[in-house]
């Protein structure tokens, strides 16, 4: 696993890779992400083929399928972090508030601010607890302190961690429990109050308290963020997810509305994988 300041450090310095014009990410309209013929190249390797995926604002949507289906790529296709693979190649259009982020004229960082990412493991920074969620904050270049305290604080509250560490938000992070330090981390991208919440694995390090917090953590984020959430779990994905969408060697099998995908699958491939004969 990639420490947490080599994974996010160059994601927000890095800016001189781009010079195009900033275009900002609003526009009306109840499908927050979509993606139409979306093809994923990994030099020869052919990692996502012809994906059409819609994501509607304010919901759960689950990415399943075996290890080395397409899921984090498709994630990650998202706020441009395979940007960094240099045999990376993007073909079709991804769209987030109807904006082309591979093909119009985008701002990076501004891309990154409104679609942040929580890691498989929680990977807080060697700093307070207060800074930790203060970090993209001042990145960004804030510098009024009232408005970060006012931020940390509202973030803290928002993942359910302020009774936990209100006395003591000088503590380094590192010192937290595995769960408290992914709500830290889940904290810290809430912040900088993006749209769409990527999660890759959130919660596969924690154990089932933790988990289930965050669980619970997801399920109220949704009446404000977009999440979208790479899990191995079926249970997890059957528990907190309104919509599914079943990956398999790249390509999208199905997508629908959790409830159906596991009850009643269209694809018999889907139907091999949530009940455990394959993958």
């Amino acid at each position: 696993m990639i420490s947490a300041e080599k994974e996010i450090l160059p994601i927000l310095n890095q800016q001189e890779l781009y010079t195009v014009e900033p275009t900002h990410l609003h526009v009306a309209s109840s499908d927050i992400v979509e993606t139409i013929d979306v093809n994923v190249f990994y030099g020869d390797f052919h990692a996502l083929k012809d994906v059409n995926l819609a994501i509607k604002k304010n919901s759960v949507t689950a990415l399943i399928g075996p290890s080395g289906c397409g899921k984090t790529t498709f994630l990650r296709l998202l706020n441009r972090m395979n940007d960094y693979i240099p045999s990376h190649m993007v073909r079709g259009k991804v769209l987030i508030n109807g904006v082309d982020i591979y093909r119009d004229k985008i701002e990076i960082e501004q891309l990154r601010k409104e679609v942040g990412m929580v890691f498989q493991k929680p990977n807080p920074f060697p700093k307070s607890i207060f800074e930790n969620v203060a970090y993209g904050l001042r990145i960004q270049g804030i510098k009024d302190k009232h408005l970060i305290h006012e931020r940390v604080i509202n973030a803290i509250q928002q993942v359910g961690l302020w009774n936990e560490v209100k006395d003591n938000l000088r503590k380094n992070a590192l010192a937290l429990s595995g769960g408290q330090q992914q709500r830290v981390c889940i904290a810290r991208t809430l912040a900088v109050e993006p749209d769409i919440i990527l999660m890759d694995e959130p919660t596969s390090a924690l154990d089932p308290i933790s988990t289930s917090r965050i669980e619970e953590l997801i399920l109220q984020l949704k009446q404000k963020y977009t999440i979208i959430i790479v899990t191995h779990n079926m249970q997890q994905a059957s528990r907190i997810s309104d919509t599914t969408a079943f990956f398999y060697l790249g390509e999208l099998i199905e997508v629908g509305k959790t409830t159906d995908i596991f009850t009643n699958p269209r694809n018999e491939r889907t139907e091999r994988y949530i009940t455990g004969r394959f993958g």
